[in-house]
């Protein structure tokens, strides 16, 4: 297991109805993960919001209020946490409903943090 992984784990492991974690370069495409589900599946969901960080990103920098640090999607059965990693890298996890969306959010911020650092 990588490094990344090993973050991404203790991530997912800690956060109550996670079904996954990734880290990816900013144009979607994974670094690593950690998912319970199908692995294609993951790198598609992990692809779209690395369009969607991009967008949001153009969005901010356009009013010129800086790029984002996090955002979640939440859905009837799944919501997921996105957060800046570093150079445009970022990361995600995902948990499925009900859930305490506050445990996901510090898990992946603390995984961020440790993603930024493995990284230098």
């Amino acid at each position: 297991m990588t490094p990344f992984a090993r973050i991404l784990r203790t991530a997912v492991d800690r956060t109550p109805g996670a079904v996954g974690g990734a880290f990816a370069a900013a144009d979607g495409e994974m670094v690593d993960f950690i998912a319970l589900h199908d692995p294609t599946d993951w790198a598609i969901l992990t692809a779209h919001f690395g369009v969607v960080l991009a967008s949001l990103e153009a969005a901010l920098n356009t009013k010129h209020f800086g790029g984002a640090e996090y955002f979640v999607v939440e859905n009837s059965d799944l919501d997921v946490v996105v957060h800046t990693v570093l150079d445009g890298y970022f990361a995600i996890i995902a948990v499925e409903r009900p859930t305490c969306l506050a445990t996901a959010m510090v898990a992946i911020g603390e995984a961020a943090a440790a993603l930024r650092l493995e990284m230098r």
